[in-house]
């Protein structure tokens, strides 16, 4: 259906927009200018299409309506409530007074039906609203809660969630500081041709001890696809609740130790066939990394032999894993066994459920592959933990920061086992600003936010729990999708999307809860189109923003760091950014043209990139924290404006600043441009020097640049 068939039937338009409210789609929203931009009818139906709406024509949407407003109307109680520790709550029932039966588990298996409570008055017979209150004595945790007027029951899930996420006391202490890392990007003699957990170890471990820095930030470690061609991208992972093996260090498995001469030598003979690379500047290659060290990793697993603790300790991990752990490895050895799935109804990915006689068979048949998966995930587990311990054991007040992707692989493992947890035929993304300004598409599916309310956001549970399992803090990236998601129906440009409302205090809930639970920090990436509401609720909950230096600027002036936020992270750049010696020498511009991302002439946005160029030297001179005479030779001077640049935010209020490692390197490739696939080699840009070269894992940290930028931000 077009938009101007949908437009010229005046009572469908408004039906439409109606059942677009009811649903959380917005049929309207505010540009990054401030400018009102409205939406296409047909988007609107295609996108309520993907949420399971039928909207085709004027009888869907009369159907639609209706049948949402019935569901409404006969739902005796919500499936999701939300409470803040402390405080009662009021919950709206559908039922007569007198007949209601309540009663409210908690999740250790506590009765604590007497924080229930019906509050007075009559029910829908006489008009009058009927109350469950919920009193403020409910304890943190996700609760079940039944509720039936004889007739009818539900179960309901209650999310009781501190109001607010404390700061560590560290932190609370004064301002920290610490690293933003590419992890795969840094590798030392002996990785694999990627950087793995045994190199993290060394960073953190070094980053503490040579630079004192209190916390690390890497790129997304979700896992990948289970056999090559692996997908570079970090932050497009086929699930976000598990690991990705790649970052193994075989060596450093305990059960190494005690092979044989023979096996050992012929690991070492497949580490020689990779070592190489890890003097190689120019692009990484994980598909050959992976080939060899999963071949190690078998070696280790058939040949090496468990302790009887360390037998316990993998049992123990399977338990505590169960069948989200199960499922997973039944997907990798679905896709080793029937191969990469694609969109087509007859791929395995679709025909083929966790729990189907096929899978099931497949498993009887490669049990052994089965069991090779789940032990994969244990060791990552370890390895993980251990590195975070060194952290901490070294002096790091925080330690590790993991960075949580916005969404997943549309055929990776957490959609195929939990494919009603996910929309179908839409996409997110992010609309035109200008950052990109042809919009994102980041062709990953959205959560179902009508499936998140039915299932008390167990899906998104279980992903925020797994995150904090072994960091001090978790950086969300695009934290607007804890709000809105924009989401661009299958075959559609990225412009051409609208905006998705989720329950933010749920996903907020979620959120205070995990971190409470584990004394961590959350940060949120609030930057783009982000609405004045979402970072002020962010902020409510003690969640830290985002500043990012080069985007605090109005009118053509920066701003000055003494007015950023306090209760934020803030950085001179980010990793969809070049480094910052590259923007400088203006590699977003050259870039940008070379790949077709412009909508205005090349010569224009030139013009506009050295206009903020300027400003930027103006700004720093202004406040001294760079020389005239710098400023003036810049290709002599670049190390010392990166410095200036974060003299800057180290002068700022924010309560953690973070400097990136490329710019400690003196590195100006881009690690990834944002709008492109193979058009660029994202996330295969090894880290490397002014001079091109390689840098090593373990010595960088002993370059006088990268101590000399230590030194900047420790005295913040």
């Amino acid at each position: 259906m077009s938009a101007k068939a949908v437009q010229s039937l005046p009572d469908t338009t408004g039906a439409l927009a109606r059942l677009a409210a009811l649903c959380g789609v917005a049929a309207e929203y505010e540009d990054q200018q401030g400018e009102l931009q409205h939406i296409d009818d047909d988007v609107l139906v295609r996108v309520l299409g993907a949420m399971g709406v039928p909207a085709k024509d004027d009888a869907q949407i009369g159907l639609s309506l209706k049948r949402i407003l019935r569901e409404q109307n006969e739902q005796l109680c919500p499936p999701t409530i939300v409470q803040t520790v402390g405080n009662a709550v009021r919950v709206p029932l559908r039922a007569s007074a007198g007949s209601v039966r309540v009663s409210l588990r908690l999740e250790d298996g506590t009765d604590q039906s007497s924080s229930l409570a019906i509050a007075s008055g009559g029910g829908p017979d006489d008009g009058r609203p009927l109350f469950l209150v919920l009193d403020g004595r409910i304890p943190i945790g996700y609760h079940k809660l039944t509720v039936s007027d004889g007739v009818r029951s539900a179960v309901s899930t209650v999310i009781a969630a501190p109001g607010h996420i404390d700061l560590p006391a560290a932190v609370a202490e004064h301002p920290r500081w610490g690293w933003m890392v590419q992890l795969y990007s840094v590798r030392s003699p002996q990785s694999w041709g990627v950087g793995d957990f045994g190199d993290l170890r060394r960073l953190l471990v070094d980053a503490a001890d040579k630079t004192k820095a209190d916390f690390m930030l890497i790129n997304p470690i979700h896992a990948a696809e289970p056999v090559p061609p692996m997908t570079p991208s970090p932050y497009f992972p086929s699930s976000r609740v598990f690991i990705n093996p790649l970052y193994i260090r075989p060596e450093l498995i305990d059960e190494y130790q005690n092979l044989p001469p023979r096996d050992k030598q012929r690991i070492h003979t497949l580490l020689k066939q990779v070592s190489m690379d890890d003097a190689d500047p120019d692009v990484i290659d994980r598909d050959h990394s992976w080939k060899c060290k999963e071949a190690a990793l078998r070696i280790i697993y058939d040949e090496g032999e468990l302790s009887q603790e360390r037998a316990g300790q993998l049992e123990q991990f399977i338990d505590s894993g169960g069948a989200e752990l199960k499922d997973f490895a039944l997907w990798c050895l679905a896709y080793q066994c029937w191969g990469r799935p694609d969109s087509g109804s007859d791929s395995w990915f679709h025909r083929f459920g966790p729990d189907s006689i096929a899978v099931r068979n497949l498993l009887q048949e490669h049990h052994d592959d089965f069991d090779f998966y789940v032990w994969m995930q244990w060791v990552a587990d370890q390895q993980l933990d251990r590195a975070q311990r060194a952290a901490r054991d070294a002096g790091m007040a925080i330690g590790l920061m993991e960075d949580m992707a916005v969404g997943v692989n549309p055929l990776g493992a957490d959609v195929w086992t939990h494919p009603e947890s996910y929309a179908s035929g839409a996409t997110v993304g992010a609309p035109p600003d200008a950052f990109n300004q042809q919009g994102q598409n980041w062709m990953q599916p959205p959560l179902d936010p009508m499936s998140l309310q039915r299932t008390g956001f167990s899906a998104y549970r279980q992903l925020v729990h797994a995150m904090f399992a072994h960091c001090g803090a978790v950086r969300i990236d695009h934290a607007l999708g804890l709000f809105r998601l924009w989401w661009i129906p299958d075959g559609l440009p990225a412009s051409k999307g609208a905006y998705v409302s989720y329950d933010q205090d749920a996903m907020l809930a979620v959120w205070a809860i995990e971190a409470t639970r584990s004394g961590g920090m959350v940060i949120g990436e609030d930057l783009g189109v982000v609405p004045r509401y979402a970072s002020q609720a962010l902020a409510e909950r003690g969640i830290l923003g985002t500043v990012i230096e080069w985007f605090e600027q109005q009118d053509g002036r920066f701003t000055d760091p003494a007015q950023y936020r306090q209760c934020a992270l803030a950085a001179v750049t980010t990793h969809d950014l070049p480094p910052t010696a590259g923007y400088l020498r203006y590699e977003h511009v050259r870039l940008r043209e070379k790949l077709h991302l412009l909508n205005t002439s090349p010569a224009s946005f030139e013009h506009t990139a050295k206009q903020e160029h300027a400003a930027m030297l103006h700004f720093l001179q202004d406040h001294g924290w760079l020389d005239k005479a710098a400023a003036d030779d810049e290709d002599g001077h670049m190390q010392e404006i990166v410095q200036a640049m974060h003299r800057a935010i180290a002068e700022s209020p924010c309560l953690l600043k973070v400097a990136a490692l490329v710019d400690g390197v003196g590195e100006a490739r881009s690690q990834n441009q944002p709008g492109t696939v193979d058009e660029y080699p994202n996330w295969r840009v090894p880290l490397a020097d002014e001079h091109g070269q390689a840098v090593s894992a373990d010595k960088v940290f002993d370059m006088a640049r990268v101590r000399a930028l230590a030194g900047i931000m420790q005295k913040g």
